[in-house]
C-alpha cells in the first residue's frame, strides 16, 4: 500500500473515532501527524510542525478574547441593537445585512477570513439573542464573504487571474465574479429557506432593550397566532426576552455608551482599518487591543481568558497540522495528478472540482486553487473544455466549502458563536460543510463547465 493511500486511511480513521468517541478530533489529528509523518513519511519533529496553522491559532485566539471581551462590558448587546435599529427592527434582514457586509468587504479587498472574523462575533451575538439559527448566520457571514471574493480587485480575484495569465489560459474577470457571487447569493437563499429564515418574517419589528422585546407583526382576526400576531386594531405585544442571551444575570443590558463601549467601539474600528487599510494581521491585531483592553479595565475581562475557544483552537490546528503532513508527503499531489491522467476531460474536470472542494474544506483555499489550476492545463489545451468555465468552477467549488468547521472562516464561525452546544453546532456546521462538498462540484460543472464556458 502506498504511503499516500495509508495517509488518506488514517485521516479515515480518525474522523470515524472522533465521531464514535468523545474525544476531540485535533488531538486524534496531532497524534495521527506524529504517527504518519514518523513512520510513514519519514518526517521529523521539524517537518511534522511545518504544517501547524501558527497564524490561524493567533487569529482564532485574538479574535475570541476580543469579542469575549466586548461580551463582558455590554459592546456586543449595544451592537446588537444599533442593527436592530438599522434595519427598522426586521429581524429577518440581517442575516442579509451581515451577508452584504462581508461580500462588500471582501470585494475591496480584504482577505476572507479578515472579513469574518471582524463580522461573525457581531452577526453570532444577534443570532443568540434574536433566537436565529447560528447555522444560517454564520453560513450567511461565510457566503457572504465569498461572494465578494472574486471581484477584480479582491485578493482571491487577483491571485486566480494571476494564475490564468501565467498559465496563458483565456480568462474572463467579470465572469469569475459574477460566477462565485451568484453562486453564493443563490446558497444563501436556500440556507435562508432551510434554516427558518421564512419563519423571522412572521415576527414582524421588534423593538425594545434590556430583558423584555416588543414584537409587532401583521394583523389576525384574534389576536394572531405565533410571535406576532396583533388584534383587529393592530398594535404591539410584550414577549418574552428571545434567548438567555438577554436575561442571564452575567448579561449587560444594553445602555449608554460607558467609556469601556466607547474604548471596545474604537478598538473595533481600529481592527477594521488596521486589517483592510494597512495590511496588518488580523489576529496580532486584534490580541493587542484586547491587551489594551483588559489593562485599562481588567475587571470586565478577568474572565476572558478562559472564554477563548480553546477546544476549537485545539481542533482546528491539529486537523489542520495533519493536512500539512499530507502536504508535506505529497498526497494533495499525487490525488490531483491521477484525476488529471484520466483520458476523459469532462470526468477529469469534476473530479478536480471535487478534490478542490475536499482539500479546501481543510487547508487553503488559494493554494487548492494555485495547484488545481495547472493540473487542468493539458486537458484544457485539447479544446474540449472552455477554460472560462473550469477556472470559475474550480474557484467556486474550492471556496464555497468554507464553511466547513475545518476551514479558517468555517473556525472562526464556530469560535465566534455566544451561548450554543460547541459540540452541536460543530456537527451541525460539519454536517453543512459535507452536504456542500457533496452537492456544489457537481451542480457548478454541470452549470459552467459542460456547456463549455470560453
Amino acid at each position: 500500500m502506498s504511503p499516500e493511500l495509508v495517509s488518506i486511511l488514517v485521516l479515515a480513521v480518525v474522523f470515524v473515532i472522533a465521531t464514535t468517541r468523545s474525544v476531540n478530533m485535533g488531538a486524534l489529528a496531532f497524534a495521527a501527524a506524529f504517527g504518519v509523518g514518523t513512520l510513514v513519511a519519514d518526517l521529523d519533529a521539524d517537518g511534522v510542525f511545518a504544517g501547524f496553522p501558527g497564524d490561524l491559532f493567533v487569529v482564532l485566539v485574538g479574535v475570541t478574547y476580543l469579542f469575549a471581551i466586548a461580551r463582558a462590558n455590554g459592546t456586543t448587546d449595544w451592537l446588537v441593537h444599533a442593527a436592530v435599529r438599522l434595519v427598522r427592527g426586521r429581524v429577518a434582514l440581517i442575516p442579509w445585512v451581515m451577508f452584504a457586509l462581508t461580500g462588500a468587504l471582501t470585494a475591496i479587498g480584504a482577505v476572507s477570513p479578515a472579513a469574518v472574523a471582524i463580522v461573525a462575533p457581531i452577526a453570532l451575538s444577534f443570532a443568540a439573542r434574536y433566537r436565529i439559527s447560528p447555522l444560517l448566520m454564520g453560513a450567511m457571514v461565510v457566503h457572504g464573504a465569498q461572494a465578494g471574493g472574486f471581484s477584480p480587485i479582491s485578493i482571491y480575484g487577483s491571485i486566480v487571474n494571476g494564475i490564468v495569465e501565467r498559465e496563458k489560459l483565456p480568462g474572463s474577470e467579470i465572469t469569475l465574479f459574477l460566477a462565485s457571487l451568484l453562486a453564493n447569493l443563490v446558497i444563501a437563499g436556500v440556507v435562508f429557506v432551510v434554516c427558518g429564515g421564512l419563519k423571522l418574517w412572521s415576527r414582524g419589528a421588534v423593538t425594545g432593550t434590556g430583558t423584555e422585546t416588543k414584537e409587532t407583526g401583521g394583523t389576525g382576526s384574534g389576536g394572531g397566532s405565533g410571535t406576532a400576531g396583533t388584534g383587529n386594531g393592530g398594535g404591539t405585544r410584550t414577549a418574552p426576552a428571545p434567548t438567555a442571551a438577554a436575561t442571564r444575570p452575567d448579561a449587560p443590558a444594553a445602555g449608554p455608551l460607558t467609556t469601556p463601549v466607547v474604548a471596545t467601539l474604537v478598538s473595533l474600528v481600529a481592527l477594521v482599518v488596521a486589517v483592510l487599510g494597512f495590511d496588518l494581521d488580523a489576529g496580532l491585531t486584534a490580541i493587542t487591543l484586547a491587551v489594551v483592553l483588559s489593562t485599562a479595565w481588567p475587571d470586565d475581562s478577568r474572565k476572558a481568558v478562559s472564554e477563548i475557544a480553546w477546544p476549537t483552537v485545539l481542533l482546528i490546528c491539529g486537523v489542520l497540522t495533519y493536512v500539512g503532513v499530507l502536504d508535506e508527503m505529497g498526497t494533495i499531489t499525487w490525488a490531483g495528478e491521477g484525476v488529471g491522467g484520466i483520458g476523459v476531460p469532462l470526468l477529469a474536470a469534476v473530479l478536480l472540482c471535487y478534490i478542490g472542494a475536499i482539500v479546501s474544506a481543510f487547508a487553503s483555499s488559494v493554494g487548492i486553487m494555485g495547484a488545481l489550476i495547472p493540473l487542468a492545463v493539458p486537458f484544457l489545451a485539447q479544446g474540449e473544455i472552455g477554460a472560462v468555465g473550469m477556472v470559475a468552477a474550480l474557484a467556486v467549488s474550492a471556496t464555497v466549502v468554507d464553511v466547513s468547521p475545518f476551514s479558517t472562516n468555517g473556525a472562526l464561525v464556530l469560535a465566534a458563536a455566544p451561548d450554543v452546544d460547541r459540540e452541536r453546532f460543530f456537527r451541525q456546521l460539519m454536517a453543512y460543510g459535507g452536504i456542500v462538498v457533496a452537492a456544489v462540484p457537481a451542480v457548478v460543472w454541470l452549470v459552467m463547465v459542460a456547456p463549455g464556458w470560453g
